[in-house]
């Protein structure tokens, strides 16, 4: 068993077949009534949605707080290392939590619902409104990580051509919005499950 969780790869592999052995045996115990597309396609919405905020709240629980207090010779090994690498499955999981949550809105028939806030419905559907705001506030948050954060922390990390002076702005600027972010992922994850438990 140590050999199997020593490996990062491997465990993710048996972890996903175990995920399918559970999707397969739910679709035979319900006569596969329970088990769509779009089921699949939320269990992968919620997959990404934990890796994408987890790493949010990484950055800004932990890396963010803890740099200024890092011994200058040891930042190295977080700028070239850790964050390139946590930066990546950030910016991935941001995507993969906006196409699945488009898809999983169109499956279940809301996406126009939600996305005009219940205004093509007369503003009937509570829930429609309240998953259409979670849902805006996602998307405003992956521009800000594709659009703003990574671009900046390319350049206060170095991995991409630009002056000395640029560093510390470009910093700054990832920071802030990487903050706007964590601000607005409470109400974000209030809508999102409180239209799906309050309704």
């Amino acid at each position: 068993m140590g050999a199997l969780l020593s490996n990062f790869r491997n465990t993710f592999i048996v972890s996903s077949i175990l995920a399918i052995a559970l999707i397969a045996w739910s679709a035979l115990a319900g006569g596969g009534a329970g088990v769509t597309w779009v089921t699949v396609t939320t269990w992968l919405h919620v997959f990404f949605g934990i890796l994408w905020i987890g790493l949010l709240y990484y950055f800004n629980f932990v890396q963010i707080r803890t740099m200024p207090k890092i011994p200058d010779e040891l930042k190295p090994a977080i700028g070239k290392f850790i964050a390139p690498e946590a930066l990546f499955w950030f910016r991935w999981g941001a995507m993969g939590t906006l196409v699945t949550g488009l898809l999983v809105a169109m499956g279940n028939g809301y996406l126009i619902e939600a996305m005009s806030l219940g205004a093509t419905e007369g503003f009937a559907s509570g829930k429609n409104i309240l998953i259409g705001l979670g849902m805006w506030l996602a998307i405003i948050m992956f521009i800000n990580v594709w659009f703003v954060i990574w671009p900046n922390q390319k350049i206060a990390l170095g991995l991409v051509e630009a002056p000395a002076e640029a560093k510390p702005k470009a910093a700054r600027t990832a920071m802030l919005f990487s903050r706007t972010n964590l601000l607005l992922s409470l109400p974000m994850l209030v809508a999102m499950s409180g239209a799906q438990g309050f309704y």
